[in-house]
């Protein structure tokens, strides 16, 4: 009778502590409820129970959730019927009020996703769905949010996974695009044609201007030439008269000079019977002594005249 009641000790010992003493795993938490009503919410760690009066109800996760938002339907801004699903990231923030709050939290976080997402879609046209995906995603966050307060549920993000128009919608959407890409592809090859043109013509511009150039500075390089020649033909013919002036001055310079002008007539006559068809001749042309006399009245007249412009520079 002792073994017995020690047994039964033993086995309400035992049952009190597995009952008793529980060990809630990192990131969750627990609901305790005493005689049907809440307790505590056990945090993780070791934590104390009273057997068989203090029961868990609840236990939450506190890890962020993925939760799948089904296919719907809805209907855009220009009337537009579109197939849309999505993904949810939630957490549980409070999980009391997750416990006590709703009761499903996550079909009621599901529902509000599918209502709020038909209700911004009604606000916008079928453009701006695509264009603004970011900016729906956003909104429907911030709707979701302000209806899950109470819930002890925090809506961390929501995505878009697909978004399919009707097959007539797609094929017009399809057209529009090829048409559009059709455009930008003129639109680029005029600009090409275009740009080839100008191209061509600034080629030929600089061409012409080049050659402009080059014939500008080849005239300036021969009028150099030429000025140059010019300039020294001059000091030539310069320093030549300086020689004859200085010959002058020297004695029996006057009879050199006046000499060599008689021979530069004499050698005149010579060269026209050569160059020109008309000849002109003295009056005597069968007697070379009267055309030495001649050269010679011509070597006494300009040795006269001479020596009279020599004295009137004195």
């Amino acid at each position: 009778m002792e073994f017995t009641m020690e047994l039964t000790i033993a086995f309400l010992a035992f049952l009190a502590v597995v009952k008793g003493v529980k060990f809630v795993p990192q990131q969750q938490v627990w609901i305790v409820e005493r005689m049907g009503r809440y307790r505590v919410s056990m945090q993780a760690g070791l934590n104390f129970l009273i057997p068989f009066i203090d029961n868990i109800s609840y236990r939450h996760s506190l890890k962020e959730e993925a939760v799948d938002i089904p296919s719907q339907t809805a209907i855009t801004k220009d009337n537009v019927t579109l197939i849309i699903d999505g993904i949810l990231y939630l957490k549980i923030t409070d999980p009391k009020q997750a416990s006590y709050g709703v009761g499903d939290a996550r079909y009621a976080i599901t529902q509000m996703a599918q209502t709020t997402m038909r209700s911004e879609l009604g606000k916008m046209t079928l453009d701006r769905t695509f264009l603004e995906r970011d900016n729906l995603n956003v909104s429907i966050v911030q709707s979701i949010n302000e209806a899950s307060v109470v819930w002890g549920i925090q809506c961390l993000r929501y995505e878009i996974k697909d978004i399919t128009p009707p097959d007539n919608v797609r094929q017009a959407m399809e057209l529009q695009v090829a048409a559009e890409r059709k455009k930008r592809a003129e639109v680029l090859d005029s600009e090409g044609k275009r740009q080839s043109q100008i191209n061509i013509a600034e080629g030929i511009k600089q061409e012409v201007v080049l050659k402009s150039e080059a014939a500008m500075t080849d005239q300036i390089n021969r009028a150099k030439g030429e000025a140059e020649a010019i300039l020294q033909v001059a000091k030539a013919t310069a320093e030549g008269i300086e020689m004859v002036a200085a010959s002058i001055d020297k004695s029996g310079g006057e009879k050199a000079v006046a000499l060599r002008l008689a021979e530069q007539y004499i050698e005149a006559f010579s060269k026209l019977a050569k160059e020109n068809n008309t000849l002109i001749l003295p009056a005597k042309t069968d007697d070379a002594g009267s055309m030495v006399a001649q050269a010679l009245s011509i070597f006494n007249s300009i040795q006269g005249q001479m020596k009279a412009d020599k004295k009137d520079i004195s």
